[in-house]
């Protein structure tokens, strides 16, 4: 039988400044870093997306969906980009290394090309391969004028029928149009966001997180499913929705990009609890305040914590605020019922999560580039130029 199209995400990482890194440094140095930086990126995109095979310099991945929340699709590039960027900061503090490569690793960066089509899966030399029109179109647009243009060489690059696909507004989210001539395809309308400046902003953001050892009072939630998929569950509306305790969840945001000033009312018949996103840290936590539909009540604020777990299981921490003195009365009052019906949305969640999600299994995936981490434990001396 001839092998069956189907509709996928394909997104291509790409590192910048490759060939000029390992031109004239020490290669058992650059070769380790090269591999640590990938293994780092391609962990981040996964899941959703699933690792097709590495080329060189740039991992190939895809995930096969008609279509994905946009918002979350652009957080797990704009996450995977910057496990990268803390990767490389905190390589550049741990190594003493003084050899050209370690010296030069501060050169390399990433850049991402994101497309949505058709694919076929092939068995080729005994592996699995993805073929099609849309998968030669993804690969043509990594050869691209963005640096040209532009001068950035960390950017994420999104075709417009991924755009399309996805249902976002791209200008309202700041994306900016750029157009490509593909020779086997004519020109190509795609939307561009530099991710330089974006690390920049979440660098510099200030974090409003309820710590453990600060909370007022904290609640464990064990649940044996990935966490970014219990992520979705808890941010996506839609999914949320399914098992939270509220009739319905309606998100309010000025472009339609999750976040931070996100506002979702949770309602309850005609009355509505008003949560504001104070911080957004996808896939590790979120916080909110939390107002309650009731005079004078104060607002509430809970971080939620998402942790990997050594059993394969993701543990959720909510971690709710000191309150005032005078609102400690209110808030014990309104915890005790939160945490009633949040135990209860919890055993909701895992009847639909436990034993039916499908795991993100790495199995039938190449396996990643070995790193020995060299250049953080064995310094070498640069050869002589």
């Amino acid at each position: 039988m001839l092998p069956k199209p189907e509709l996928a995400f394909f997104a291509i990482a790409d590192i910048s400044g490759y060939t000029s890194f390992l031109a004239g440094v020490e290669l058992d140095h650059a070769q380790d870093i090269i591999a640590d930086f990938m293994n780092t990126v391609v962990k981040g995109l996964r899941p959703p997306f699933r690792l097709a095979k590495f080329e060189g310099d740039a991992a190939f991945v895809y995930a096969v969906a008609e279509k994905v929340d946009g918002s979350v699709l652009q957080d797990v590039i704009e996450t995977a980009y910057f496990k990268f960027r803390r990767r490389l900061r905190d390589v550049k503090q741990a190594s003493t290394c003084e050899c050209k490569a370690c010296v030069a690793m501060s050169d390399l960066d990433f850049k991402f090309v994101v497309h949505h089509g058709q694919m076929v899966k092939q068995k080729m030399g005994g592996r699995e391969e993805l073929a099609g029109r849309d998968v030669i179109l993804v690969h043509r647009l990594l050869k691209n004028t963005v640096s040209e243009k532009v001068g950035s060489r960390a950017y994420v690059l999104y075709s417009d029928a991924c755009i399309q696909t996805m249902g976002v507004d791209p200008v309202a989210q700041g994306l900016v149009e750029h157009r490509e001539a593909i020779d086997i395809i004519g020109d190509v309308k795609l939307w561009l966001r530099d991710l330089d400046e974006v690390w920049k902003k979440e660098n510099e953001r200030t974090r409003v997180e309820v710590t453990r050892a600060d909370a007022y009072m904290t609640w464990d939630f064990d649940i044996a499913a990935s966490r970014q998929i219990l992520w979705e569950h808890f941010t996506v509306p839609g999914l949320r929705q399914k098992w939270w305790p509220a009739d319905a969840v309606i998100e309010n945001s000025s472009n339609k990009r999750r976040g931070i000033g996100t506002e979702n009312h949770c309602m309850h018949g005609k009355d509505a609890i008003v949560e504001e996103v104070l911080d957004w840290r996808p896939s590790d936590y979120l916080t909110v305040s939390t107002l309650l539909p009731i005079a004078g009540a104060p607002k509430i604020t809970l971080t939620h914590v998402f942790h990997d777990r050594a059993n394969g299981e993701t543990r959720i921490e909510m971690r709710v605020a000191k309150p005032k003195p005078k609102d400690k009365a209110f808030v014990d009052q309104a915890a005790a019922k939160f945490k009633e019906n949040i135990t209860k949305g919890f055993g909701k969640l895992r009847l639909m999560l436990e034993g039916q999600e499908t795991p993100h299994s790495v199995i039938d995936e190449p396996p990643l580039i070995a790193s020995s981490e060299r250049f953080l434990t064995e310094a070498v001396k640069s050869s002589a130029s």
